[in-house]
């Protein structure tokens, strides 16, 4: 399985999706951000009430799109993922 990886705003964010077999969605998003100093933030998973999907496409793209939310949260408005 492959994973999606984009660069938004200087900060690299990996799609860190996981599977859980025999769910009815077995997919749990969550992305992992790494800074440009080269820190890397431990896995960020979706709110609860979007974080499982039926299909592993939607739940990469949700979890890089989640990723990008936290980047300009914190570059825009201090906030933190840590």
């Amino acid at each position: 399985m492959s994973a999606l990886t984009c660069t938004h705003r200087d900060h690299t964010i990996h799609a860190s999706v996981m599977e859980h077999p025999g769910l009815p969605t077995p997919w749990a998003g969550g992305c992992q951000i790494t800074e440009p100093n080269g820190h890397t933030s431990k896995r960020q998973t979706l709110p609860v009430d979007y974080a499982f999907m039926d299909d592993l496409n939607k739940a990469q793209h949700a979890s890089i799109a989640h990723g990008k939310w936290l980047v300009d949260q914190k570059l825009d408005h201090g906030r933190s993922w840590h």
